[in-house]
C-alpha cells in the first residue's frame, strides 16, 4: 500500500530517476540532457544538505514521487556554492555553446549560479521546494499529501513561509499550486512565476 514517508539514502536513485522523468516541464526529459544533469541541479544538493526535509511516496515497489526543500534559501545557496559547486563544475565543465544544444547549456549555467535562487522575497519566504510525481500516480492526492507533510515539517521548525519558482509551460503544476493556495509574489513574471504560501496554510483547509 502506498504511503508518504521520510526520505532514505537508498531512495536517491529513485529520486534522480523521477526528476528526469518529470524534468521537461512535467514531461519526460530522458535523453534531452546528460544523464544526471537535471537532478544534480534540482535534487542532489537538497538530498545531501537537508534530507530531513525530503519525503517520498513509497508504493511498496519503489518511489513514485517526492518533495524536497530547504528551510533557509540564503544558507542553502551559500552551501551550494561552497560544497556542491566544486563537484558540479568538475562533472559539467562550461560547454562551448556551439557544441551543445541551448537547453543543455542553459541547464549547466543554472547549476553554476546558486544565487538564482535568491528571489527578492527570500527573507519573507525563506524556504523553497521542488515536488515531482510520476504521471501514473498524479491526481490521486499524493501531491497535496506531500506538500502538507513538508509544510508541517517547516512550520514545526518555526519557518513561517515558503516559495517556489516554476516553468510557465507546466500548466498542470500551476493549477495544482493554485488549488493549494499559493499566490503570486510581487517579483513573479510570466516567464518565471514565483509563488508563495504560509506553512500553516493547509492546516485550516
Amino acid at each position: 500500500m502506498s504511503a508518504i514517508r521520510p526520505y532514505r539514502p537508498e531512495d536517491r536513485d529513485d529520486v534522480y530517476r523521477i526528476c528526469v522523468l518529470t524534468g521537461e516541464s512535467g514531461g519526460d526529459a530522458t535523453g534531452l540532457y546528460p544523464a544526471d544533469l537535471i537532478p544534480d541541479v534540482y535534487a542532489g544538493p537538497y538530498l545531501e544538505f537537508e534530507p530531513e526535509l525530503a519525503f517520498v511516496v513509497d508504493t511498496g515497489d519503489g518511489v513514485a514521487g517526492y518533495v524536497i526543500a530547504t528551510a533557509d534559501t540564503r544558507r542553502f545557496a551559500e552551501r551550494y556554492r561552497e560544497e556542491w559547486l566544486p563537484r558540479f563544475t568538475t562533472r559539467y565543465p562550461r560547454p562551448d555553446p556551439d557544441t551543445v544544444p541551448q537547453h543543455v547549456s542553459q541547464m549547466i549555467d543554472a547549476g553554476y549560479r546558486p544565487e538564482r535562487m535568491l528571489i527578492p522575497e527570500v527573507d519573507d519566504y525563506p524556504a523553497h521546494l521542488h515536488i515531482d510525481i510520476l504521471p501514473g500516480h498524479q491526481g490521486a492526492g499524493w501531491g497535496r499529501a506531500l506538500m502538507s507533510t513538508l509544510l508541517d515539517a517547516l512550520a514545526d521548525r518555526g519557518v513561517a513561509r515558503m516559495h517556489l519558482t516554476m516553468s510557465p509551460a507546466n500548466t498542470g503544476a500551476r493549477a495544482f499550486y493554485d488549488r493549494l493556495g499559493f499566490t503570486e509574489l510581487p517579483s513573479s513574471k510570466p516567464t518565471a512565476p514565483a509563488l508563495g504560501i504560509a506553512t500553516d496554510a493547509l492546516r485550516s483547509r
